[in-house]
């Protein structure tokens, strides 16, 4: 039994070195095009890697420098890295060559727009990398506001992207009391790029997408049926448009044109670096802005312009659990409030009005002043706050919650005219009586029988003048009737045989005067 284990091991090892003979020095070469089908006999074939057509050449110089083959190397600032991701066609049009004579004859211009852009092309152009838009609507921005977050323009479009309030509500950018997301750099962008895809979804080419941005989807689609009927062309230079937006593609071509080649056009870009300039910091508590600026590190006006959607001194951690601010000083922030333990992070909260009230009424209601009251929340003259009006007042030591999701999201203040009135004297006409001049003039009759130093349920003589305080344009139309009806009083005395009195010149027996004409 051991001779026969021995001889079978003896076999084992002389197969084995059988195997392995003439494979030592290199392992045997696969053909390409070999098959990789599973063989009926059940053994697999080798793997066998596949290249497009045929085996790999090396890429002549002249085709490595082109922009057909990607860059291994790291872009050297974020400029490269939009012009490598410029996708759109390019617009041969004479305004183009206009606007870029515009853009070249500004050089401050063009610098206080791309410094301006430093805080936010960052996180644009991540967005629009991540949904494989094209990187030149990155620069869309700086036809629409100059990078401005704060521009409004004429027709109420408010933010960098200049979104018209209706519009705005259609993407979900909240607009209320405390903030404005038409002008939140995160949420604005997000909207922006949904808008964009959605009307290139519409009409399958950016160009007419991006006049539709500007004029509306409706009228570009009635413009292409418009030229369809009559047998025209459907291009963005072909349709028959409003001269504005018939400058906008112009214009975003002439800045990429300037973008491209800078040095063409005499320009000077700033350098932005290829690194996101902001960071988003989570907060679970209302915070004056004011608290996170000196937390961080940083000067109140630059939170704001990372944050210019926040129109009160305190963010609501409802509504907005989240903030932006610079890179390096976002973990300084955390560090600071994380020592913080001690006192309220807020030092304003939100009342909502229980019923309609003067300004006057509220601030005292409030603790405020009455002038602190209507600047802080923007109340106008002559304005009565309406109930249900949701108003930034300062925050006591008792306070203890922060403000509800629900106002933080929806809380508005609403206005109505406040009332003028005038003190009227009317005549009481026979039977009349405090409660029946009280419902003339829909009054409350103590109010009548206070302003006529008589009881509430007195009565009054024909012809008596009776003290009324009645609205400016109520107390004209009861002075218009007083007058009147003291008129057809002389009108029905002459009728009983008085005869009216005479003007001083017709009783000398003189002409009366001629009215001037105005």
């Amino acid at each position: 039994m051991k001779l026969l284990h021995i001889a079978l091991l003896s076999a084992v090892v002389w197969l084995t070195g059988c195997a392995t003979t003439g494979t030592t020095s290199s392992p045997p070469v696969e053909k390409a095009g070999a098959t990789t089908a599973v063989e009926s006999a059940g053994r697999t074939s080798p793997h066998v890697a596949l290249f497009p057509s045929g085996p790999l050449r090396p890429i002549p110089l002249a085709s490595a420098s082109s922009a057909e083959v990607a860059s291994l190397a790291a872009p050297a600032d974020l400029w490269e890295r939009i012009r490598r991701g410029f996708a759109m066609p390019d617009l041969q049009h004479d305004l183009v060559q206009d606007r870029e004579q515009w853009y070249a004859a500004r050089p401050d211009y063009i610098q206080r727009m791309t410094e301006r852009s430093s805080k936010y092309l960052f996180h644009i152009v991540e967005e629009l990398e991540r949904r494989g838009m094209p990187t030149e609507l990155a620069l869309l921005p700086y036809i629409e506001s100059a990078f401005n977050p704060q521009a409004v323009s004429s027709a109420k479009a408010a933010g960098m992207w200049q979104f018209m309030p209706a519009t705005g509500s259609y993407f979900d950018l909240k607009q209320n009391a405390f903030r404005d997301d038409r002008r939140d750099v995160l949420a604005s962008t997000r909207a922006a790029l949904d808008y964009l895809q959605k009307l290139y979804g519409m009409f399958g080419d950016w160009h007419l997408a991006l006049a539709a941005y500007n004029w509306g989807e409706g009228s570009v689609g009635r413009a292409i049926a418009r030229n369809q009927r009559q047998g025209l062309g459907t291009s963005y230079t072909e349709l028959s448009m409003p001269a504005e937006t018939r400058m906008y593609v112009p214009k975003l071509q002439a800045v990429k044109n300037i973008v491209a080649n800078p040095a063409a056009f005499r320009a000077e870009l700033p350098l932005i670096e290829n690194h996101p300039y902001f960071q988003t910091v989570d907060i679970t508590n209302d915070i004056d802005v004011s608290l996170v600026a000196s937390l961080a590190g940083i000067r109140e006006e630059d939170f704001r312009a990372l944050n210019p959607s926040f129109n009160k001194p305190v963010i609501m951690a409802a509504g907005t659990p989240q903030i932006l601010l610079p890179w390096d000083n976002a973990k300084v922030f955390e560090r600071n409030l994380q020592a913080r333990r001690e006192g309220q992070y807020a030092s304003w909260t939100v009342w909502t009005a229980p019923s309609t009230m003067t300004v006057a009424d509220a601030a005292q209601r409030t603790g405020m002043s009455e002038q602190d009251l209507r600047t802080l929340n923007n109340i106008p003259p002559r304005m009565l706050i309406r109930a249900g009006s949701a108003l930034m007042v300062p925050r006591t030591a008792a306070t203890r919650q922060d403000v509800s999701s629900h106002l933080a999201d929806n809380g508005q203040v609403f206005f109505t005219p406040e009332i003028v009135t005038r003190r009227t004297t009317v005549r009481a006409g026979k039977g009349e009586t405090v409660a029946s001049i009280a419902r003339r003039y829909k009054l409350a009759p103590a109010m009548v029988a206070d302003w006529n130093d008589v009881r509430a349920n007195a009565a009054f003589k024909a012809g008596e003048k009776v003290v009324v305080y009645l609205p400016v344009r109520a107390a004209a139309s009861a002075a218009a009737r007083s007058v009147s009806g003291s008129g057809n009083d002389r009108t029905k005395a002459s009728q009983r045989g008085a005869a009216p009195k005479k003007s001083s010149g017709a009783a000398r027996g003189g002409t009366p005067s001629k009215q001037k004409r105005r």
